[in-house]
């Protein structure tokens, strides 16, 4: 089988790489690390297609080194002992490791000692944030490179190199079409290499037009990694921009989710978003996500995008407060770091001394109910953020203050 167009055009020096100018531009670390032949282990983190690999595989031929490839998922422990011995024979070896986040606490035993005396140098990469996932033994001893995804610009710009090498012969297309692909490919080369070669066989002619590329792919690529950083960082742009109050922002984060069809993760992070920071400043935004979730789930995908885009559009531009949520971390933070002492024990049965509220004017009575040692706390600090909201202060302040004549009776 012939191998992909996206492997065939892999770079062979820093020199072939688009994109990551931070890095490996004129007088950038990595491009100094490779003209002062001096290299140090590292970390590459970054979206699929942003030329981790790319990177990789040109700093080991640019300095013409000793290195060996392994995945952290696909190698066994043998395969990394097998790297070592290798190491001790050549005085130093370098490691180019994918997925390294993966990687588990047998390996990185072994593996320590030999980034720590230098016998390994070595080059990881991972799609998942390193500071979150990857070992801080293994982290501190690496420089960590993070790769932003291509512009558009920067895989257009790979694409027609990709052209000129000639290696789909007779190909056919337009500006207008290599442009397309790299503004739908979310910036992911390879992803762009890969539609291009699959419309390049899609006619015999291999002429390529915009409707030709629309027949193959017609969803936009990005990175939504369910269960990796990416999916979470999808997830926390669409809380703050909820809470920020960016309706075109918080709609764009919810569409990836709705193109990822991941209505589950979209339901239970908007439930969140009504509780945490719209809240108490408009309490009838929970019943209304509770309704519009069942009313998506009802009709399913792609109709639920109407209406949990009516929903989006709501929560942005609520009022929003965080009191109750404050209120609750705060009374949680008490238990976990204050003597709180015992409860009244008229809250207790018995209930000897227990004053019946209901027996009282407003029923209201002069009568603490917090623990001895968390007397006098106060938890709940309103916002004034709304109508509904201000009225719970105003209550509040009321009731504080009828409880203050009692005590002068």
């Amino acid at each position: 089988m012939d191998k992909p167009l996206a492997l065939v055009l892999k770079p062979n020096s820093l020199s072939d790489i688009v994109g990551q100018s931070h890095l490996i531009g004129k007088d950038k670390i990595i491009s100094n690390m490779v003209k002062s032949k001096k290299l140090f282990s590292m970390i590459l983190y970054g979206n699929p297609g942003t030329g981790k690999t790319s990177i990789a595989n040109a700093i080991v031929n640019d300095l013409k080194c000793h290195a060996r490839f392994l995945n952290a998922t696909l190698n066994n422990k043998q395969d990394l002992i097998g790297v070592i011995e290798e190491a001790k024979m050549l005085d130093g070896i370098v490691l180019v490791m994918d997925e390294i986040h993966r990687m588990n606490k047998d390996k990185q035993d072994i593996l320590l000692p030999c980034l720590e005396n230098g016998l390994i140098t070595l080059i990881g990469m991972t799609t998942s944030n390193p500071y979150h996932k990857i070992n801080p033994a293994i982290r501190s001893r690496c420089q960590i490179f993070k790769l932003e995804p291509l512009s558009s610009s920067d895989v257009e710009d790979g694409l027609k190199k990709a052209i000129k090498k000639d290696i789909l012969k007779d190909i056919k297309i337009d500006r207008k079409t290599i442009k397309y692909i790299s503004e739908i490919s979310g910036g992911d080369l390879r992803f762009a290499l890969n539609l291009l070669e699959v419309a390049y066989y899609f006619n015999k002619d291999h002429k390529i037009d915009i409707e030709v590329i629309k027949t193959i792919n017609n969803k936009p690529n990005f990175f939504h990694d369910k269960n990796e950083t990416g999916h979470y960082d999808v997830l926390s742009g669409l809380q703050k921009s909820i809470r920020g109050s960016d309706v075109d922002a918080a709609l764009h984060y919810a569409a990836r989710l709705i193109l990822a069809e991941d209505l589950d993760s979209l339901y239970r992070r908007l439930s969140v978003i009504a509780y945490e920071d719209i809240g108490l400043a408009n309490p009838t935004i929970g019943p209304r996500l509770e309704a519009c979730i069942n009313a998506s789930e009802r009709v399913g995908l792609p109709e639920a995008r109407i209406i949990m885009s009516n929903i989006v559009i709501e929560m942005a531009l609520s009022p929003k407060s965080n009191t109750a949520y404050m209120a609750i971390e705060k009374a949680i933070a008490d238990l976990e770091t204050k003597n709180i002492g015992d409860m009244p024990s008229y809250l207790k049965s018995p209930y000897i001394g227990y004053k019946y509220p209901h027996e009282y004017r407003n029923s209201i009575v002069n009568q603490n109910y917090l623990p001895e040692g968390l007397k006098g706390s106060k938890y709940y600090i309103p916002k004034e953020s709304s109508k509904y909201e201000i009225n719970l202060k105003n209550t509040k302040e009321k009731i504080e203050r009828f409880k203050e004549g009692l005590k002068d009776e």
